[in-house]
């Protein structure tokens, strides 16, 4: 069975895949998830002046058939859910991502995933060597037949705070490589943490500031002040979407201006807060559960699902352990795959302060 309720104690925090009787019960929503799910663009929706250079590439976005994939694979979802069929459908509970075809390895991890289309990953921590056991490396691989590698993800040595350099390469993790495509830089406390692209820094600005790294997303977890309260609470800030459908560019000109700073002021132009989906206690198995419709097997303190409050049903992402060094991530609109892969990083980063 792909269900995985695990029974802990309340004190390890255990959000697992939840369990039929929860699944079956939600079907009376379903009808009002899948008209949401038509149109999710205007949660994400904030104005914003639409990139000019983007103009041309926007014609591009080489994701192959998506429109034919996408039925299916909406309706395989549903299927999932109905209750009465779902024995018979168990071997189908983890359907592999649609066709994704990845022509331009930079630009597809950057895109915002299709309206529709839910985009499948696997991550896997490699602990191998020298001092990977410290600086493991992490890579992410969409799931599917040709597990095409899409980024890989290291921490950098000798930073102050926890720094990981994300790659389009899996071999080349340097800071001055032409793969290095974005970080991740937490604070002192490691609660908070950043997501920039490979954009130069402010102090390296040109004239109109074009050049300038943008923030693609902010990660903020709750402090656990007296040690174990209950799972992790996650904040997810990113920048909102214009009208075509592409992101509002956030190029903070100093620490000042950035996605953390706007969120704590309440500055909320162009910007979208999002949230991990609370587990549920479930009294039989002890635990906290989450449903991850078969996509997650092991429980872990890990596991969680983002959502934005308007409609906790649309999954903007989530990520949840398949085995020991092994985690599925999927993603959709209107996160790109950086944005989602860094916000994992985050959660495999020791927060001493939350836990």
């Amino acid at each position: 069975s792909t269900q995985c309720c695990v029974t802990v104690s309340p004190m390890s925090l255990t959000a697992a895949t939840s369990s039929d009787e929860e699944d079956d019960s939600d079907s009376s929503t379903k009808p009002i998830r899948s008209e949401k799910k038509k149109n999710p663009a205007s949660l994400f929706q904030t104005g914003g002046d639409p990139p000019k250079e983007k103009k041309s590439k926007k014609k591009v976005p080489p994701k192959g058939a998506e429109s034919e994939e996408e039925t299916p694979e909406t309706l395989q979802k549903n299927s999932n859910k109905k209750g009465k069929a779902k024995k018979s459908k168990k071997k189908e509970e983890r359907p592999p991502s649609p066709v994704i075809e990845v022509d331009n390895l930079e630009e597809f991890v950057l895109q915002p995933a299709p309206q529709g289309v839910t985009i499948k990953c696997r991550v896997t921590r490699d602990k191998r060597g020298m001092d990977r056991g410290l600086y493991p490396t992490y890579y992410l691989h969409l799931d599917n037949d040709k597990k095409v590698f899409l980024l890989a993800g290291r921490k950098r040595k000798k930073s102050k705070t926890s720094n990981y350099l994300i790659s389009i390469d899996p071999t080349d993790l340097s800071r001055g490589g032409e793969n290095f495509i974005g970080k991740l830089r937490s604070n002192l406390m490691g609660t908070r943490f950043t997501v920039f692209d490979n954009g130069a820094n402010p102090d390296r600005a040109n004239a109109d500031w074009s050049n300038v790294r943008q923030e693609l997303s902010a990660v903020v977890y709750e402090t656990n002040v007296l040690g174990f309260k209950g799972p992790r609470k996650m904040t997810v800030i990113i920048p909102g979407m214009n009208s075509d459908c592409e992101r509002v560019p956030i190029r903070p000109r100093n620490d000042n201006d950035g996605l953390l700073m706007r969120w704590q002021n309440r500055n909320m132009d162009n910007v979208i807060e999002l949230h991990n989906k609370a587990p549920v206690w479930n009294d039989e198995t002890q635990s906290y559960v989450l449903n991850f419709h078969g996509r997650v097997t092991h429980a872990s303190v890990k596991n969680f699902q983002i959502v934005h409050s308007s409609d906790p049903d649309y999954i903007v992402m989530q990520f949840g352990r398949v085995a020991d060094d092994a985690f599925t991530m999927d993603y959709n609109y209107p996160l790109c795959a950086v944005q989602a892969f860094a916000i994992a990083l985050s959660s495999f980063d020791g927060k001493l302060a939350c836990e």
